[in-house]
């Protein structure tokens, strides 16, 4: 275990890994996401859950709910946002901050909007992030597919903030596969 780490899992929804409008593999991600949920509490570490207010019909509809496959355990942490930034107007950073927090293991969707933003803000807060690189996923948009998507944030963000004067490499995003990450 990593001492000071916590798995941030962000917008892991009914709405958005069932359905008709479910992101790309949806069934791969829920795998990959319970296990690493698994593996943090084995370990010790903080899991917590961020939904975003607007999947589903709104915050109570069916859609909103974390999905039971990955439902949040007796003492997780579960913040809501309405924004793509998960510390945008939350709780999060203070949270995170309360409980010595300095680095974060993150998954959930979707990759293109939410988990993006969130990867880049935890840099600018101080934290060291590790992406899940299969534990994260979106759906099609107008310009490229959501596997397209997937690849292309992992490949943006790989290394993101270590010398690019970004994070002024004090603080860095790296991306390995679920099953890699030390938790």
């Amino acid at each position: 275990m990593i001492p000071g780490t916590a798995l941030l899992l962000i917008d892991t929804q009914v709405g958005l890994l069932s359905g008709a409008e479910s992101v790309y593999e949806a069934e791969r991600i829920l795998e990959r996401i319970a296990a690493l949920a698994e593996r943090a509490r084995a370990h010790g570490a903080a899991v917590v859950y961020v939904q975003d207010n607007d999947v589903g019909e709104g915050v109570g509809s069916p859609g909103w709910q974390i999905h039971p496959a990955i439902a949040p355990a007796p003492g997780d942490l579960v913040l809501r946002k309405a924004w793509a930034d998960s510390f945008y107007e939350t709780e999060l950073h203070a949270e995170l901050s309360a409980r010595g927090i300095k680095r974060l293991v993150i998954a959930g969707l979707k990759s293109d909007v939410c988990v993006l933003m969130t990867c880049m803000r935890a840099i600018t807060l101080g934290y060291d992030v590790a992406l899940a690189a299969d534990a994260h996923s979106t759906t099609d948009n107008h310009i490229i597919s959501a596997p397209q998507a997937s690849a292309y944030m992992n490949e943006l963000l790989d290394g993101f903030g270590f010398n690019d004067g970004f994070g002024s490499g004090r603080h860095t995003i790296t991306v390995a596969p679920a099953a890699a990450i030390e938790l």
